[in-house]
């Protein structure tokens, strides 16, 4: 994936970012979300929408809740 720009894209699944593109956005590995999501049912606080074939839809404004969460 190759994003330009500090706005994430409006991805074809509509208004929501996938786990690999979150990851791409905040430079970790996807793997790294996943666990953390296991782990606590959030990551720092953002909740995804948890599809049927388990796949992870995260809101389109996760970047933005999670700079908040880190400026407080």
């Amino acid at each position: 994936m190759n994003f330009t720009g500090s706005t994430p894209p409006h991805t074809s699944i509509g208004r929501h970012l996938t786990t690999e593109e979150l990851a791409h956005f905040l430079s970790l590995k996807s793997q790294s979300i996943r666990k953390r999501y296991s782990l606590t049912g959030s990551y720092h606080g953002v909740r995804p929408i948890k599809l049927p074939n388990r796949r992870l839809l995260w809101p389109a404004d996760s970047l933005e809740q999670l700079a908040k969460e880190g400026q407080q």
